[in-house]
């Protein structure tokens, strides 16, 4: 395992890329997961043909339009192609009820995307990266985990381990949370509305995510006008726990890199390099807390990015 610690010299050119000057086009590319429909864009760079690919979707209870098309840009000036998604029940895809967060069938909706992207002739369907973002930092694993066709992986302050994270949200709010999750659960199978509770809260609220900062993080992703809503069903409380990304790791034969965020107190940084570790991957830390990588260390870590998929993304 190759460790990084913030502080170390890295030059990326990627950072001197005029994003500006970039010539690339973006298409609808819907499809299918478990007979919904899910929304897809396909970003392919001017001038490369058959360009590798990274498919791409974002974190717990986030929508491809919050803060990630910024990074698939930086990607594209790369001269690597991106196909960013919303989960079955987000953003721009059907489904119901909204914001439902379940790793199974997020994990599902990455297998068809993949399945999707593999059948476009716009790319090089040989050489497909995943990346994935907290929670989804943990789809990408379990994707790769169970198709070893996948090029190349990065997991970015990824969710690996749910007993962790459960440990360190308390017994106050775990028991809130379980209480609020069979009030979900009874409504579901008396088919009425979900009971939902915030996705983010200020210290002290009950909220999915109640760390500090955790909900200016999270709304400074939301586009303005903000149409999303900050709440999910609270079933999502017995999923948490039970989810184990780092379960898999071992099992995944492909190149991946995982990024942390030394002061992210809700994907604790020693849970990452824990994961990496198993993996024997390179493990980045840099400084900052778990919303940082879409801002303050936004250019360090898209820049390790670009510099691990141009190592293993073949020509």
């Amino acid at each position: 395992m190759t460790s990084t610690r913030a502080g170390e010299a890295f030059e990326e050119s990627s950072e001197t890329r005029e994003l500006s000057r970039l010539r690339y086009a973006k298409n609808n590319a819907d499809f299918e997961s478990n007979g919904t429909r899910c929304a897809g864009w396909l970003y392919t760079p001017e001038g490369e043909t058959k360009p590798p690919v990274v498919v791409m979707a974002h974190g717990f209870a986030g929508e491809r339009t919050f803060g990630l098309p910024t990074i698939a840009k930086r990607f594209v000036a790369s001269g690597i192609a991106v196909f960013l998604f919303d989960y079955r029940n987000f953003g721009d895809s059907d489904g119901e009820p909204r914001n439902l967060v379940s790793s199974t069938r997020h994990v599902a909706d990455w297998e068809s995307a993949i399945d999707h992207v593999r059948s476009l002739d716009a790319i090089d369907r040989r050489n497909i990266a995943l990346w994935g973002t907290s929670y989804s930092g943990g789809h990408v694993i379990e994707a790769a985990a169970g198709d070893h066709r996948i090029t190349a992986v990065i997991a970015q302050v990824p969710f690996v381990d749910g007993r962790t994270v459960a440990r360190n949200a308390g017994v106050k709010t775990l028991l809130k949370g379980m209480v609020a999750g069979i009030r979900d659960i009874v409504r579901k199978y008396t088919f009425r509305s979900p009971y939902t509770v915030p996705v983010v809260g200020d210290t002290g609220e009950f909220a999915v995510m109640n760390t500090p900062g955790a909900k200016a993080g999270m709304m400074h992703l939301v586009p303005d006008p903000p149409v999303w809503e900050n709440e999910v069903p609270a079933r999502v409380f017995f999923d948490i726990p039970r989810y184990r990304p780092i379960s898999v790791v071992e099992d995944v034969p492909c190149p991946i890199l995982f990024v942390a965020e030394r002061d992210d107190e809700i994907v604790s940084a020693a849970s990452v390099e824990e994961a990496a570790e198993k993996a024997d991957a390179p493990y980045i830390e840099l400084p900052g807390g778990h919303f940082e990588v879409y801002d303050s260390t936004l250019d360090s870590v898209v820049g390790y990015e670009i510099a691990f998929l141009d190592e293993h993304l073949s020509e």
